[in-house]
């Protein structure tokens, strides 16, 4: 059980001790709202918890006073499906909610994969593509070290390396990756396309190569130096590759999992200035070295592969900003804690998304974006953005009327999916909105929807909870306020046997994430969920 307890850790103090929903109750609408004494499987009419109505909620998101025109009310006609955490007229939990362990027993039917640990914690394919890309570089390493090596070896090698490095962050290259691994049939045998599915992992090859290029070039940097003549263009050169050493470690430093969390503005900024500096600096290198070797500067660069890969770099870098624009904004306000941003400068495909920014040089996120043909026909496509961050809460707070975007819009980790025929979508709070990039596609799989978030209604409005339905007529939304957190394996679980579906996708937080993908990835279950360097 190491696995559920992993997802049980998310839980909050006052989460029920021994619950679970069950999933063959069919979700119906209700006339009255639900007391709070009422059963521990209640169902809403869409009101948070019985305790609000469903128009005063909805209300916030369509109060014209703070709503665009361009976003009109609708009638709340989506489903909570709620569960009481405990009777308040008792004190006492629902005698009627029987032991979480065994209930799991009764749905978990599922065998245990053999190594499954080591599968899918040391050797799940972020590190096998980050252990095949540094494999690769020891083995050119012994060849050169077999044949003899001068530094522009060493030169070439870490610049191969940091093109590899470079190219997989560059969105048109991304775009192809997704589109070329998501083309396969729905024929295709399971296998392969359970591994196709694994593209969004490419941040291994990233990091593998990056760290390589590093590594190659404290090579570099140490052979010249022990090797270093005094010369007129000696000096400077010998300057500016132990800067661009310098660099080179500060964004590896800062890339670490605990400091990218914790310190995620310094991060953002450390790679991007540290990455147009190295470009800068190299091409300034490159030419006192050919200064140095005292060879005809065009005769030097054009056999040198570093400076056709650093002409690659330069393109790369470039492409994105050229398309840097400042774009409207329609904000729809639905709470204190989330707010919908619809935008008009242009159309998105099924599992595409953006990023925004409201300085061009600082603080860029991305977002899953959605379609608005269904409840916003005067825009073209929305993102959900809740509370989570600095960023975050000032967006929410003062409502942008424009933002800056820049390149174009990229696959992400949904477009897999339409490789399936059925599939379970999970969920936690504003997880909800990259699973409602679903909609755009007319040959989504067959799903079902599993969304645990505290009062979904007054949180999102009625207009989210009526696009989950048209991802799944019967979604299983579970209201945190009412129920606190629960153990959703058992819930998934159920629903893959009665769907028949082929996979799971996740998407929440990354514990959650990672626990819940874990635990059905080692009974063999297809599952899936965006990962910390996807």
């Amino acid at each position: 059980m190491a696995a559920t307890m992993a997802v049980q850790q998310q839980a909050e103090d006052t989460r029920p001790r021994q619950l679970v929903v069950d999933t063959r109750m069919e979700v119906q609408y209700a006339e009255t709202v639900s007391s709070a004494s009422s059963t521990a499987s209640s169902i809403c009419d869409g009101s948070e918890g019985g305790h609000e109505s469903a128009s005063s909620a909805s209300s916030v998101a369509d109060d014209d006073s703070t709503c665009p025109s361009p976003i009109s009310p609708t009638s709340p006609t989506s489903t909570v499906f709620t569960i009481e955490k405990e009777n308040q007229s008792t004190g006492s939990p629902f005698s009627s909610s029987p032991d979480l362990e065994a209930q799991l027993n009764e749905v978990d039917s599922f065998s245990q994969k053999r190594l499954g640990f080591l599968r899918y914690t040391a050797l799940n394919v972020y590190r096998r593509l980050f252990s095949i890309a540094f494999i690769g570089n020891v083995i050119a390493f012994i060849v050169l070290a077999i044949k003899g090596t001068t530094t522009l070896d060493l030169v070439n090698a870490s610049a191969i390396n940091l093109a590899v490095c470079g190219l997989c962050r560059q969105p048109l290259v991304i775009n192809a990756l997704f589109l070329t691994f998501g083309a396969l049939p729905r024929s295709t045998p399971m296998r392969l396309r359970g591994l196709a599915c694994k593209v969004f992992h490419f941040g291994g090859v990233h990091s593998g190569t990056g760290v390589a290029s590093c590594l190659w070039y404290i090579g570099f940097a140490a052979l010249y130096t022990y090797e270093f003549r005094p010369s007129k263009f000696a000096l400077p050169a010998l300057v500016l590759i132990w800067m661009v050493l310098a660099l080179l470690l500060a964004i590896i430093f800062v890339a670490y999992p605990t400091f990218r969390i914790r310190r995620h503005d310094y991060f953002e900024l450390t790679h991007r200035f540290a990455n147009w500096l190295i470009l800068v600096i190299f091409w300034a290198l490159l030419f006192l070295l050919a200064c140095d070797q005292q060879l005809p500067l065009d005769t030097f660069l054009i056999n040198l592969p570093a400076f056709w890969i650093l002409i690659i770099l330069t393109c790369a870098t470039i492409h994105p900003w050229l398309l840097l624009r400042r774009v409207p904004v329609v904000a729809e306000p639905l709470s204190d804690h989330a707010i919908r941003l619809h935008f008009t400068h242009t159309t998105i495909r099924f599992g595409q998304g953006i990023s925004v920014a409201r300085h061009p040089l600082r603080d860029w996120h991305s977002f899953a974006s959605f379609t608005d043909q269904f409840d916003s026909p005067d825009t073209k496509f929305s993102v959900l953005v809740s509370k989570a961050g600095d960023w975050t809460k000032d967006c929410i707070a003062n409502p942008p009327k424009c933002l800056w975007k820049r390149g174009v819009p990229t696959y992400g980790f949904g477009y897999v999916f339409r490789m399936f025929e059925r599939i379970i979508v999970v969920t936690t709070g504003s997880g909800i909105g990259p699973c409602l990039s679903f909609l755009e596609d007319e040959k989504r799989p067959a799903m079902r929807v599993v969304w645990q978030t505290k009062s979904p209604l007054k949180t999102y409005g009625s207009r989210t909870l009526d696009l989950a339905k048209k991802l799944d007529e019967k979604p299983v939304v579970i209201d945190t306020s009412v129920s606190g957190r629960v153990d959703m394996l058992p819930i998934v679980l159920k629903l893959y046997k009665e769907f028949d579906a082929q996979a799971v996708c996740v998407i929440s937080n990354m514990p959650v994430t990672k626990g819940l993908v874990y635990a059905l990835e080692t009974r063999g279950i297809a599952a899936y969920g965006p990962i910390f360097d996807s």
